[in-house]
C-alpha cells in the first residue's frame, strides 16, 4: 500500500487526503495548528459566529467530485443555499447595483444603471463563457505549470486548437477586456472585482481570468449552512471515515530527500515519518525554501520570478442591530479603482479610499448572531507585508479609514454605535497564523499577460514524489481552486503510484 504524508490540513490538504484515501492509499495528515481547514477557520464570541477566512463558495461541482471519490453525495453532507443577488454593490455617487443570480436579470439590472451596457455585459459574459470552457478543457483537473502543460500544439494543431489559443486573449489584461465590452465605470468596476478572488490587479492580470465571471454567474454563489467552516468540517469527517490518520499540533520542519526524491518528513519535534510521497499544502514558495532547500530551492527560484498576491485587513464586527439594506455579499467600491490598485499593487501601501467587501450572513442564517443582530465580516485588501509595515501601529488609523468608508458609501452612519463585539485580522496576523508568504491571502499574484494564470505545478519538477496543493499551487486561490488543487495533487500522486488514476472521470 502506497503511503503519503500531507503537510497542512487546509482545504487543499483535506481534499488530497480524502481523494488518496478513497483510492486506497495510506494517508497521514500533519497540521501545525490545533484545527483543520487552514484559513477556513471560525471565530465565536458573545453569541456571534464569524467565518474568519473565505466566505464565498462557488463551483460546488469541485466538492461534489471529491465526495464522489468515496461514493458519497455532497448534498447529503452539506446544506448548500444558492444566493440571489450574488453581490450588492454600493458606489460613492449613491448608486446601488445588484449582480443577480440569473444572467438575464443581471443584464436587466445593469441596463437600469447604464442602458448602453446591457448588451455589453452580455457580450462580456459570452467571452467569459468561452474562457471558462477553455479553462475547463485545458487548464483544470490536471497538473499544470506553464503553457506546454495545457495542450500539445505540435501533436494537436488544428483550426479548433488554434481557435482555443486565440480565445485566451494573451495580449489583453482583465481590465482591457472589460473596457472593450462595457463603458460605465461603475459596471466595469464590478466586473473587475471578479479578479479579487485571486488577489491580483485587473490592470496586470491576463484576460483568460475573465472566465471567473462565468464560474460565478453560470454556477452560482452558495452558502453552506453553518458557514464556510462547514466545508472543512465535512471533509474532516470524510477523511476520518476513510481511515486518514490526522495529527494536529504537529508541524513539519523538513522534507527529507534522497537521490532527488522525497523519502520522509521530519516533524518539528524531530520525528521522522517515512513515506512514498508527500503532498504539501503549505505555501509553495515556503515549501521549497524552508522544507526542501538546496538545489531544488535554487531550481525553483530560477524557474520564474514569483510575487505574493495581496493581503488584507479583516474586521469582525458583532452588531447588536443589523442593516436591512445589505445583501449577504456586498462590495462598497472605491472612488478611483486605478488609484486603489496602484497603491496596493504598485506602491505597496494601503489604499486611502479602499473597496470594502462585506459579508452579512444573518439574512441567510440568523443563528450567526443574537436575534436582530449581525456577524458582519469586513475585508479590505492591502499590500502583502513589506519590511516597513508595522500593523500594530497602522491598524487603528486604517480601521478609521475603513469605517469612514462604510459610513459614507454604504449607508451605515451609526455603525460604531451598533458594535458589540470587535476583533481584527491584519496582514501580520495572517502571516503568523497561516504560514503563508508575507501575509498574502491568495498565494502568488496572477500578474503577467502570458504567465499570470500559471502557478507552480501540482507535480513538482524539482523533487520526485513531491506534490503541491493549496492557493499558491495550480490552479490558484479561492475555495474551489484550493480544493481542486488538492484533488489534482492526489490524482497525480495516485497515477505515479501505479494505480492509473482511475478515480472519478474528469468532466
Amino acid at each position: 500500500m502506497s503511503t503519503t504524508a500531507i503537510i497542512g490540513g487546509g482545504l487543499g490538504g483535506l481534499a488530497a487526503a480524502c481523494t488518496l484515501a478513497a483510492r486506497g492509499h495510506k494517508v497521514t495528515l500533519l497540521e501545525r495548528n490545533d484545527w483543520l481547514g487552514g484559513k477556513a477557520a471560525v471565530l465565536e464570541e458573545g453569541g456571534y459566529r464569524f467565518d474568519m477566512g473565505p466566505t464565498i463558495l462557488t463551483m460546488p461541482r469541485v466538492l461534489e467530485r471529491i465526495f464522489a471519490e468515496a461514493g458519497k453525495d455532497l448534498h447529503a453532507e452539506l446544506d448548500l443555499r444558492r444566493l440571489d443577488p450574488q453581490w450588492r454593490c454600493f458606489y460613492e455617487d449613491g448608486a446601488v447595483l445588484d449582480l443577480r443570480d440569473d444572467p438575464g436579470l443581471a443584464a436587466d439590472e445593469i441596463g437600469r444603471l447604464s442602458p448602453e451596457d446591457r448588451a455589453g455585459f452580455e457580450d462580456f459574459m459570452q467571452v467569459a463563457r468561452r474562457l471558462a470552457d477553455v479553462s475547463d478543457r485545458f487548464f483544470f483537473w490536471r497538473t499544470v505549470e506553464d503553457l506546454r502543460d495545457t495542450m500539445n500544439l505540435k501533436a494537436n494543431m488544428s483550426l479548433s486548437t488554434l481557435s482555443d489559443v486565440m480565445a485566451l486573449r494573451m495580449h489583453r489584461t482583465v481590465a482591457g477586456q472589460i473596457k472593450r465590452n462595457v463603458k460605465d465605470p461603475r459596471v466595469a468596476q464590478m466586473l473587475e472585482h471578479f479578479i479579487q478572488y485571486v488577489g491580483s490587479s485587473p490592470l496586470s492580470s491576463p484576460a483568460v481570468l475573465c472566465g471567473i465571471a462565468q464560474m460565478q454567474q453560470g454556477e452560482g454563489v452558495w452558502y453552506p449552512m453553518g458557514g464556510t467552516r462547514a466545508v472543512p468540517a465535512a471533509l474532516e469527517r470524510l477523511a476520518r471515515d476513510l481511515g486518514v490518520e490526522i495529527r494536529t499540533g504537529t508541524g513539519v520542519a523538513h522534507i527529507e530527500t534522497q537521490g532527488g526524491r522525497a523519502r520522509a518528513v521530519v516533524t518539528g519535534r524531530g520525528e521522522r515519518v517515512a513515506v512514498d510521497r508527500v503532498v504539501s499544502n503549505m505555501d509553495s514558495v515556503r515549501t521549497y525554501r524552508e522544507l526542501v532547500g538546496g538545489d531544488a530551492w535554487t531550481s525553483f527560484q530560477k524557474s520564474r520570478k514569483r510575487e505574493p498576491a495581496c493581503s488584507g485587513v479583516v474586521l469582525y464586527l458583532g452588531l447588536r442591530e443589523g442593516y436591512d439594506h445589505l445583501a449577504h455579499h456586498n462590495f462598497v467600491f472605491s472612488r478611483d479603482p486605478e488609484e486603489e490598485f496602484g497603491a496596493i499593487y504598485d506602491r505597496g501601501e494601503p489604499a486611502q479610499d479602499p473597496t470594502a467587501y462585506l459579508a452579512a450572513p444573518a439574512r441567510t442564517e440568523p443563528g450567526v448572531a443574537p436575534e436582530g443582530g449581525e456577524a458582519l465580516y469586513v475585508l479590505v485588501h492591502t499590500p502583502y507585508l513589506r519590511d516597513h509595515h508595522d500593523w500594530s501601529r497602522m491598524l487603528p488609523e486604517y480601521r478609521r479609514v475603513i469605517l469612514d468608508k462604510l459610513k459614507r458609501t454604504a449607508g451605515m452612519p451609526d455603525i460604531e454605535d451598533r458594535i458589540e463585539v470587535e476583533r481584527t485580522l491584519t496582514p501580520q496576523d495572517i502571516h503568523d497564523r497561516y504560514n503563508v508568504l508575507q501575509g498574502a491571502i491568495y498565494g502568488l499574484a496572477s500578474h503577467g499577460r502570458v504567465l499570470g494564470a500559471f502557478k507552480p505545478g501540482n507535480r513538482s519538477r524539482q523533487v520526485e514524489g513531491l506534490y503541491l496543493a493549496g492557493g499558491s499551487a495550480h490552479p490558484g486561490p479561492g475555495m474551489p481552486m484550493a480544493l481542486m488543487s488538492g484533488w489534482i495533487a492526489a490524482d497525480a500522486a495516485d497515477q505515479d503510484a501505479g494505480s492509473g488514476g482511475a478515480g472519478v472521470a474528469a468532466e
